[in-house]
């Protein structure tokens, strides 16, 4: 028996269902946050990071710089590293093979080890030289162009990418090491901007297939990072056929400190459907990514 007051409702429009849903894929792209972040190329990514660290250094006193970060390494010698890296990221942007396939940490030691018992400005305007560098090489030459080797691999420390995928991995190193110093002292961790945690996140869904290495078999996930900067993207892990399909869903800057080897999966907060076995050697193959 129909209830009274249902009697009066009018009928709903045939195709109304299928119109609304169109309406809003139309709107935003599924699994994206609304709002969205504003669209940032890598360069600016890297440039924000950059600017993030260097505030960082300029308010550390003189007695933080002996503070122990990372490795043995205190502020001004994981500030060494840095200008390490820079140095060969400007060697592998000439060409210079002997960068390819060097160490990540073994290849900067002289310049982290170079920088003791400097002053903490030098080392800071150190730092600052070699990211300008950096910036002066990738950054087109005015707002119609772009870098003429923007699409071309670079190989540096064992990676083979294009500068713009390169330019976001230094993002994410910046960042990570800016709270590794935060951490240090007892600041409290920085959050990357929407923008550039955007590019961060996308990056680190498109390399989980280099961390299948790590997994006992293949598996298919549906990785949906939540937040500003988050997105869903569906990623194989394995060239052989997936034996099993896992849901993983976890905050954004969460699983970027994961894959920043920064954070364990036991304490990641994360919501999974399907085996959780397979979804937790998923997440411990993602801290493989770090190179530390």
């Amino acid at each position: 028996m129909t209830p009274a007051g249902d009697r009066d409702l009018p009928l709903l429009p045939p195709g109304l269902r299928e119109r609304v849903l169109a309406a809003s894929l139309r709107a935003r792209d599924a699994g994206r946050p609304v709002p969205d972040a504003a669209q940032i190329s890598p360069v600016e990514a890297f440039s924000r990071a950059a600017s993030s660290f260097y505030t960082v250094l300029c308010f550390l006193h003189d007695d933080d710089w002996r503070t122990p970060v990372l490795r043995g390494l205190d502020v001004q010698g994981l500030a060494g590293h840095l200008i390490g890296v820079e140095e060969d990221v400007h060697r592998a942007l000439a060409g210079d093979p002997d960068v390819a396939d060097a160490e990540h940490v073994a290849s900067t030691e002289a310049a982290a080890l170079g920088q003791a018992g400097l002053r903490p400005a030098q080392t800071r305007a150190d730092w600052r030289r070699a990211v300008d560098r950096t910036l002066d090489l990738v950054r087109p030459a005015d707002a119609r162009s772009r870098p003429a080797d923007a699409r071309s691999r670079v190989a540096v420390h064992g990676l083979r990418l294009p500068v713009t995928a390169l330019l976001v991995v230094r993002a994410f190193e910046l960042w990570t090491h800016e709270n590794d110093i935060r951490q240090a002292v007892g600041w409290a961790p920085s959050v990357p901007d929407p923008s550039t945690l955007r590019l961060m996140t996308d990056l680190a869904a498109r390399l989980l297939p280099h961390a299948a290495a790590a997994l006992p078999e293949p598996v298919e996930v549906r990785l949906v990072l939540t937040g500003p900067g988050g997105g869903t993207w569906d990623v194989t892990m394995g060239s052989a056929p997936a034996a099993a399909t896992v849901a993983i869903v976890a905050d954004a800057v969460g699983f970027c400190r994961l894959a920043a080897n920064r954070l364990t999966p036991d304490d990641l907060d994360v919501n999974v459907t399907g085996d959780p076995v397979r979804a937790a050697a998923v997440l411990a193959a993602a801290t493989t990514l770090a190179l530390d």
